[in-house]
């Protein structure tokens, strides 16, 4: 049974990866390219948990945790950076 499920998962983490490449590339806004980016990294954050629940390990913890707060602050940074410029 978890053999399926895991079949599933990554099924549907590839899907995601593959839909958030083609918006990332296509996307005409530099907002939609950041959103595109943080939903990349939050997949690969994700692909990264399921392998730690299936091999019972905390070893990528770290990379799970450091991808978050990089995805965080680069989305708020980015945010600001494009309101500063349309005030201007």
């Amino acid at each position: 049974m978890m053999h399926i499920v895991l079949w599933i998962c990554g099924v549907m983490l590839s899907i995601a990866g593959a839909l958030a490449i083609i918006r990332l590339a296509k996307g005409p806004s530099i907002l939609e390219r950041v959103i595109a980016t943080d939903v990349l990294l939050l997949i690969v954050s994700a692909a990264l948990c399921i392998e730690m629940t299936v091999n019972r390990h905390i070893d990528n913890l770290i990379f799970v945790l450091l991808a978050a707060i990089v995805g965080f602050v680069g989305s708020v940074t980015v945010s600001r950076f494009v309101t500063d410029r349309r005030n201007a």
